[in-house]
């Protein structure tokens, strides 16, 4: 386990809103951790405004000297960016690790990421394998959706990537600090009970536009915990809506190009959906197959219609600051 430090490694944030029945076993798989002691780390659990017993949680976990490391922090900006916000702005090791508090991380977690950014000092981030841990059997209409839940498989080695969920991400400080999003994130992500996401590509992006690479590698794996509740149809078709709006902002964050050729490519984009889920729903029928899928994938085309609509109403300011804030800049 961690000793009591001032200046750590790495320090591990952990958002949390409501997170009482959740985070004791995630502070857990964090005592287990077996990391040399020459790569020092804390954990800090922000609390984004619960209204649980979290808190208590937290404090009697840090009584027990299980976890010597370990503060509690709260935000009461709503939303996993303030909460990650704030997370960043109140710790100072060079390496921070964005934790979801219902991912469990391996024994070998922190020993993995140590030596990642051992092999890749001047990293902008690096990531690791997201295995999905499902509460109860999953349909098997979910099997083609794992991208819905941030599963992330690496393969058998350490290799460059073009994005990294935010589940389990770790961030070199100076990265994040030289892409701008600590002074000002552009997006938010989700708040409350919404399902809008996109915040986690933001950050990598950017970081990417700043000129760092990212990085994945295998051996710092984590298991994220999905409830049975998020395993209904009517919860694919949601998530699949808010992640296709999310996706049609992220093609402006990171365009390369001028307004007009994003506009064009959106309007070509926003066809090839509408073509291909068509497509889907006419041989679904015709074959008496499981429509879940291709209704999925109609509600991933409708939201990314409605994205750049919400895109195409930005005030010039707005478009301004969010065009090509985040084209990768790294080789």
């Amino acid at each position: 386990m961690p000793q009591q430090i001032a200046s750590p490694d790495l320090s591990v944030v952990i958002c949390t809103y409501n997170g009482a029945q959740r985070l004791p076993a995630v502070l857990d798989a964090l005592v287990g951790q077996r990391a040399s002691e020459d790569f020092s780390w804390e954990v800090v659990v922000v609390d984004n405004g619960s209204t649980d017993g979290t808190r208590l949680i937290v404090e009697a976990f840090a009584a027990s000297d299980l976890l010597p490391s370990l503060r509690y922090v709260p935000e009461p900006e709503p939303g996993l960016t303030a909460a990650r916000l704030g997370g960043v702005r109140r710790t100072a090791a060079p390496w921070i690790a964005f934790v979801d508090d219902d991912n469990l991380l391996e024994p070998d977690w922190i020993a993995a990421v140590a030596r990642a950014i051992g092999s890749h000092p001047d990293a902008g981030g690096i990531g690791g394998e997201i295995r999905l841990e499902w509460e109860a059997p999953p349909p098997a209409y979910l099997r083609p959706f794992g991208f819905c839940f941030a599963e992330q498989q690496v393969g058998p080695a350490e290799r460059r990537a073009d994005s990294l969920a935010g589940a389990g991400m770790v961030l070199n400080r100076e990265a994040l600090v030289a892409s701008g999003w600590v002074d000002g994130p552009l997006l938010s992500d989700r708040t409350g009970k919404s399902l809008v996401s996109g915040g986690d590509v933001e950050i990598a992006q950017r970081v990417r536009h700043a000129g760092y690479q990212l990085w994945l590698t295998p051996a710092a794996v984590l298991r994220h915990r999905i409830p049975r509740e998020r395993t209904t149809r009517r919860y694919l078709f949601e998530i699949n809506v808010q992640l296709g709006i999310s996706s049609a902002v992220m093609g402006v964050l990171t365009w390369p190009g001028d307004w007009r050729s994003w506009r064009q490519m959106a309007a070509g984009e926003r066809a090839r959906w509408l073509r291909t889920v068509r497509r889907g729903l006419f041989w679904s029928a015709l074959r008496r197959r499981e429509l879940t899928a291709a209704v999925a994938w109609a509600c991933f085309a409708r939201g990314y219609a409605r994205g750049v609509r919400r895109c195409l109403a930005l005030g010039p300011t707005e478009r301004e600051r969010l065009l090509g804030a985040g084209a990768a800049r790294d080789g």
